[in-house]
């Protein structure tokens, strides 16, 4: 349809505030449907006409009371959406639910418009997208490609502009491995942080609901719509969408040590993780490679024992009724689950919690991980010939990560050298869903890709959303080892702090290397005006409660005292005692810690050379 906008949220918005109308964006949901002419991605379209219904119960158009308002989605076919038919890809399963699940009613409350329900791996079960009785989505960018599972349906219908968003579910990488394959946004939620009432389960104690989107923007919009800790599930959390804005400049990023990388053959999918590597060094992070063994551990325990026996549970009295109903990888996999006992579900148990005592250092070591978000692209013949094994390899750096509770976001980092779509996965300890975001958003902008398969490019840029913290916190300031990629940063991450902004103080403050200290500190000391430089520091924001914790922790001779920025504004911030400087080395005209700090790394490298 010629003239129509591009289906993000911004471009969607701007068209309805210039005074465009939903019946046209319906229009061109239904034109776009059948240009794509793809029968696999839904199983089931909402009725045009009631749609156009329900947008005209929209009212006039205002994005402040439904900031989603007339923003088409896609549901995947496990999760309830009143009068629409559930079936999870199982025909003899089906039935009609009378009430939305929670996230669906909330994103109807914001005035989203439900398309249609989506194709997906029967019951969730599957990293391919091909385990369905139904036809089998298209990959959008290149149909000789498996889709990728589970909700292969949804991000299809993404990738090819037909919805501007998708709901499915993450329970071993299905909302990451095909946002991967077909060039769009993964967002996986903290467990808990999505209500998964009205979701079929698949592992009722992994499960999280998803989020498919064109953009980062749109979909930490969608996070922040559904984010609310619902009464009624069991396993919900209070986990809010607060924080997503301004990135410290310096973040300590793990990467999977080279010798533990897994490609299984595939150059060109190793050397596109390189280039997204240099990306990330470029924007100024800093990289450290990290021993991956344990984690392949990990993720080899999903399939194994006490999961596989969580999913059999989930739908034991149909399957055990109906088995015939099953696809033939799906029977095999939940039947496999007859012959466990309680004494494997508890060994099962015990070996997560052994290697979870192994990995937890290394997580806490670091900001967060950066992996690939898949190690290799599958065509369908692939597929055929190795169905399993292939599907196993899919899942390398997406199994582990519910099990050991982390957030997670799959962004497209550009085009690999034989055009196929790139992608990494950016991982964080649950309740760090801002901070993978935000960095999510600054390399899908630096690689500045095409939406998914539509061709309609990346939107520039807008503003940078502030952190939104709440107005109660108390602003830190930061001058040595505290900062971002520093060293004892870790300390302000365990306590839950957010990153305000880079600053300088005024001019009456000067910087020493304190001696004797381990790790090596500075200590900052007032002087008159004009007698110090201006010193690079930090603002950082944390609860009242996390703010007495922290300075209660201060060694002597270091303390909290009032320190005036640039700008004229007072912080809270650490000084030095004056007695400590006695033995000091002056380093104020290096301008701060970090320039001290990388002059010493330059000097020591030129004598070892």
């Amino acid at each position: 349809m010629t003239g129509a906008p591009a289906f993000d949220i911004a471009s969607l918005h701007a068209f309805y505030a210039g005074g465009g109308t939903a019946h046209t964006i319906i229009d061109r949901v239904f034109a776009r449907l059948a240009e794509v002419n793809d029968p696999g991605i839904f199983l089931h379209l909402a009725d045009r006409e009631a749609l156009l219904a329900e947008a005209d119960a929209l009212g006039a158009f205002d994005a402040e009371a439904k900031p989603l308002w007339g923003i088409p989605l896609a549901v995947k076919d496990n999760i309830d959406v009143a009068g629409m038919p559930t079936t999870a890809a199982c025909p003899d399963y089906s039935y009609l639910p009378t009430v939305d699940a929670t996230v669906v009613r909330l994103l109807k409350e914001a005035g989203a418009l439900v398309i249609g329900k989506t194709n997906l791996d029967q019951f969730a079960t599957g990293l391919v997208g091909v385990r369905s009785p139904y036809p089998i989505p298209r990959n959008a960018i290149d149909a000789n490609l498996v889709p990728g599972g589970s909700s292969s349906g949804s991000a299809v219908a993404t990738a090819q502009g037909i919805v501007s968003f998708a709901l499915g579910t993450d329970t071993a990488g299905s909302g990451r491995v095909p946002a991967g394959l077909n060039n769009i946004v993964g967002l996986k939620p903290s467990v808990g942080a999505l209500s998964t009432m009205g979701v079929i389960p698949a592992c009722r104690t992994l499960d999280c609901v998803s989020i498919f989107a064109l953009t980062v923007d749109d979909a930490w919009r969608v996070f922040g719509t559904v984010a609310r800790y619902d009464v009624a599930d069991a396993y919900s959390k209070d986990i809010p969408a607060a924080g997503y804005g301004l990135l410290p400049p310096v973040l300590t990023i793990g990467t999977p040590a080279k010798a533990d990388r897994q490609f299984f053959g595939d150059a060109a999918m190793e050397a596109s993780y390189e280039n997204a590597l240099e990306l990330l060094a470029t924007l100024g992070h800093r990289l450290v490679e990290v021993p991956f063994e344990d984690f392949y551990k990990v993720a080899n325990l999903l399939y194994e024992g006490a999961w596989v026996a969580e999913r059999y549970v989930a739908v034991k009295a149909f399957f055990d009724a109906n088995e015939t109903s099953f696809h033939p990888v799906t029977r095999k996999i939940y039947g496999a689950a007859r012959t466990l006992s309680a004494a494997d579900v508890f060994n099962g148990l015990y070996a997560l919690q052994a290697l979870k005592k192994t990995v937890q250092p290394i997580i806490d070591s670091v900001d967060l991980l950066c992996v690939p978000t898949a190690p290799s692209h599958y065509t369908l013949a692939d597929l055929a010939a190795e169905p399993i094994r292939e599907n196993s390899r899919l899942g390398t750096y997406t199994n582990f990560v519910n099990l050991l509770d982390m957030c997670g976001i799959a962004v497209p980092t550009g085009k690999r050298t034989d055009g196929l779509p790139a992608s990494v996965t950016l991982l964080a300890l649950s309740g760090r869903d801002s901070l993978t975001a935000a960095l999510a958003r600054e390399i899908h902008q630096a690689a500045g890709v095409s939406l998914g398969a539509t061709g309609w490019p990346l939107p520039a840029a807008p503003p940078k959303p502030t952190t939104n913290a709440q107005s109660e916190m108390i602003d830190l300031v930061v001058v040595g080892a505290h900062l971002s990629g520093m060293q004892l940063n870790v300390q302000l991450r365990d306590l839950d702090a957010v990153f305000s902004r880079a600053a300088q103080t005024s001019d009456a403050y000067r910087l020493y290397a304190l001696a004797g200290q381990v790790p090596a500190k500075p200590g900052m000391i007032r002087v008159e005006p004009g007698k110090g430089g201006r010193i690079d520091v930090e603002v950082w924001r944390l609860t009242p409660a996390a703010f007495g914790q922290f300075v209660a922790a201060i060694p002597s001779p270091l303390g909290i005292g009032s320190i005036t920025l640039s700008d004229g504004v007072v912080v809270k911030g650490f000084l030095v005692e004056p007695a400590a400087i006695t033995e000091a080395t002056d380093i104020t005209d290096y301008g701060g810690w970090r320039n001290y700090v990388a002059a010493q790394a330059e000097q020591r490298a030129r004598s070892a050379g």
